[in-house]
This record gives structure tokens, C-alpha cells and sequence, in this order.
């Protein structure tokens, strides 16, 4: 029979909430978490708006020494982390073998704060003084290690760095390995912290951002008329999967199960996304899936709020499920949480979880006109209850990075 992998716990932190619960009444709100820029002087940025986490408090996860030693996302990552863990209400040193326990969790970007710190330092202060602890602090797989040391989990370790598509291909990598045998559990996702002067520069020349700063809230409108960028986010989504038979062995709480994966590569441009990868991508998860096409009831679309991207990935929709694709129910929820980057599809996977396990879609908001070439079902502005059995989510990067997983409501 084949393996069975199950979703037992979630965790996140996001610029709408930093636990599940809080997270999951601001989405069906329509809250947006963007706001002003306050952690450093975007006076003279064209976009000076982010969804920014402004009160997190890192003490509440880690002691305050080890906390030194860790850049942004990591802390992001370790806290959401402890939250999953204990959502999944699983002691990996107490109730289970901590050698089949992995850890997938990866960063589009890294440790961007911490080099834009040591860097000052080495040009102001010399090479003396730049902090040991500077490369350890900014490579993207120290969320992943840090996690292993502070939970214990000696099973599988590795990080993907794949820009936007980070989040979804650790989940997808972490289901194929409890699949093959290689772990019993797996805690997989995205971490991310690159609102930073050089982040939000380096975005900003490539002209990708919304600078509608006189409404921060209405700023990430995807397939709107009105779109003219994605909105920076920050923060983690963090799931722990198990083999169905680990996790009913010791009694736990089952959101959902993973049921397919599917990646692909554009061969295209770095910036400029090309329908077909999507498709393929779309068509690949579903035949892993063993599913077909017409079984699948929403999509959490990658949708940046991007001109050029919201098209593409309506188009790829419409490839990949021809007339099925009207019948579909599709949303950002990036409209309230902003872009989370290597973070995204974590954080996205995770909402699709919770749609199943509530029945309800989260709804695109800011969506007032919509883009003629975006006619699709599109969840507008509310959120709508739904009798959900499959769900796909959406991630794809730069570099033409593509990766979808798919999940489907527990039955026994």
C-alpha cells in the first residue's frame, strides 16, 4: 500500500499574526498587514511600504544569547517552528525516534541584514572586526540547521533556495522523502527577513514593487486593473508532516494530507515568468497526485500583483486545466500578507490546510476591477464557504523556478 503522508502542525509568523489562529481570523477578515516602513529610512525609495513584523519578540522561542547568533529569518523560522511543534503537540526528543525526524526548510535569500551589517562594519571598522559569527548568521540553510539543533531532529536535512518557489519545494521534497521511507517526520517550509535598505533597493531598481505608498493596505491588489507590484512581506510558514501511520500511532490532530508534487523549470528568462513552465508544473502535481484534472476545487495562486505575472499564471491556469479552469475558485492571499518570498509557499501551503480543514477560501482582497485578462474566479474582497476535498498551491521564482503541491481533506 502506498505511504500516506498527513499535515499535523502549523506554524507562522506574518505581519497578520504570529499564530495560527490570530493568522487565520485576519485572512478570513480581509486584513492587510502592509504598512509604512519603520525598521529604517525609506525617505528616498520610490516604494516605502512593506508588510513589515513589527512586534515580534524573539526571547518568547529562544534565549536572548542564542538569539544574538541568528540573523532575521532565522528567528523567524525557530519561532514558527516552536509553534508548529506545538500545534502537532509532538516532543521529538520524548515521543519519537529523532533520527527519522527531518528538516526541509529554506530561504529564497538569506541572511540579508546580517551582511548588510557586517559589510558596514568591514568598510568602516576592517576586517578585525567583522563578527565571527557573520557567515554562520547569513547562509540560507541555517534555518534549517538551527532548527535540527534546537529541536533535536537528526532525520534528513536540507535546504532549498529557489527564490519565490523555496517554501513549496521544501514541502514537496519533505513529502517525497516520508514517501520513500526516509523519515517518519518531516518540518518543512520557508523563512524569510529581507526587508532591509539593500532588499527593498535591490527590488526597487528592478522596478517589481507597488509604490501606491499613499495607501499601503490597498498596495498588493492582484489581477486588479490597478496592480503595479508585489508588496514585500516578512516571516515564516512552517508544516510538520507525518506518515499517516506515525501520526495515528500516537493519537494527532490531522489538518489534511499531501497528495501530489509537481516542479518544472521555464528554460526562459530570470525575471519573466513563461505560462507553459506553470502549466507543466500544474499538470505534473496532478498526475503524482493520481487525481484528474476537474477533481481539484481551489488554487492558492502564487498571484504577486504583478502585471506581467498575474497574466502569465491566469494563462498557465487556463493551459494547464483548459474549461475546468472556469469552474475553479482561485485566490492570493498575498493581497494581505504581502510577498514572503523563499517564505511564500510555506506560508501559502499552510493556508491551504486550513481552508480544508474549515471549509472556507480566503479571498483575494483589493480585487475592485478586475483585469480583463485575469477572468477567472478569483474570490474577490470576501471569503466563501466551500465544501473543499483537493487544493493546489502555487510558487514560482526567479530563475524560472516553478513548484506546486497538492493536498486533499483527510479521510480515515
Amino acid at each position: 500500500m502506498k505511504q500516506r503522508v498527513v499535515i499535523t502542525g502549523l506554524g507562522v509568523m506574518s505581519a497578520i499574526g504570529q499564530d495560527v489562529e490570530t493568522f487565520w481570523s485576519n485572512l478570513l477578515a480581509g486584513k492587510s498587514g502592509v504598512s509604512n516602513i519603520e525598521s529604517f529610512d525609506v525617505s528616498e525609495y520610490p516604494t516605502r511600504i512593506a508588510a513589515e513584523i513589527k512586534d515580534f519578540v524573539v526571547e518568547n522561542y529562544v534565549d536572548k544569547k542564542e538569539a544574538r547568533r541568528m540573523d532575521r529569518f532565522v528567528q523567524f523560522a525557530v519561532a514558527a517552528t516552536m509553534n508548529a511543534l506545538k500545534d502537532a503537540a509532538l516532543d521529538i526528543r520524548e515521543q519519537t525516534d529523532p533520527e527519522r525526524v527531518g528538516v526541509y526548510v529554506g530561504s529564497g535569500i538569506g541572511g540579508l541584514s546580517t551582511w548588510e551589517e557586517q559589510h558596514k562594519i568591514l568598510l568602516e571598522k576592517g576586517p578585525k572586526r567583522v563578527s565571527p559569527f557573520f557567515i554562520p548568521m547569513m547562509i540560507a540553510n541555517m534555518g534549517a540547521g538551527q532548527i535540527s539543533m534546537i529541536t533535536g531532529a537528526k532525520g534528513p536535512n536540507s535546504t532549498a533556495v529557489t527564490a519565490c518557489a523555496t517554501g513549496t519545494h521544501s514541502i514537496g521534497d519533505a513529502f517525497k522523502t516520508i514517501l520513500r521511507g526516509d523519515a517518519d517526520v518531516m518540518i518543512c517550509g520557508g523563512a524569510e527577513a529581507t526587508i532591509s535598505p539593500t532588499g527593498v533597493a535591490g527590488f526597487c531598481a528592478l522596478r517589481a514593487m507597488s509604490t501606491r505608498n499613499d495607501e499601503p493596505e490597498k498596495a498588493s491588489r492582484p489581477f486588479d486593473t490597478g496592480r503595479d507590484g508585489f508588496v514585500m512581506g516578512e516571516g515564516a510558514g512552517i508544516l510538520i508532516l507525518e506518515s499517516l501511520e506515525h501520526a495515528q500511532k500516537r493519537g494527532a490532530r490531522i489538518y489534511g494530507e499531501v497528495i501530489g508534487y509537481g516542479m518544472s523549470g521555464d528554460a526562459h528568462h530570470m525575471t519573466d515568468p513563461d505560462p507553459d513552465g506553470a502549466a507543466r508544473c500544474m499538470v505534473k502535481a496532478v498526475k503524482d497526485a493520481g487525481i484528474p484534472f476537474e477533481a481539484i476545487d481551489y488554487i492558492n495562486a502564487h498571484g504577486t500583483s504583478t502585471p506581467v505575472g498575474d497574466k502569465s499564471e491566469t494563462t498557465a491556469i487556463k493551459q494547464a486545466f483548459g474549461e475546468h479552469a472556469y469552474k475553479l475558485a482561485v485566490s492570493s492571499t498575498k493581497s494581505m500578507t504581502g510577498h514572503l518570498l523563499g517564505a511564500a509557499g510555506g506560508v501559502e501551503a499552510l493556508i491551504c490546510a486550513l481552508a480544508l480543514k474549515h471549509g472556507v477560501i480566503p479571498p483575494t482582497i483589493n480585487l475592485d476591477n478586475q483585469d480583463p485578462e485575469c477572468d477567472l474566479d478569483y474570490v474577490p474582497n470576501t471569503p466563501r464557504e466551500a465544501d473543499l476535498n483537493i487544493v493546489m498551491s502555487n510558487s514560482f521564482g526567479f530563475g524560472g523556478h516553478n513548484a506546486t503541491v497538492i493536498m486533499k481533506k483527510y479521510e480515515a
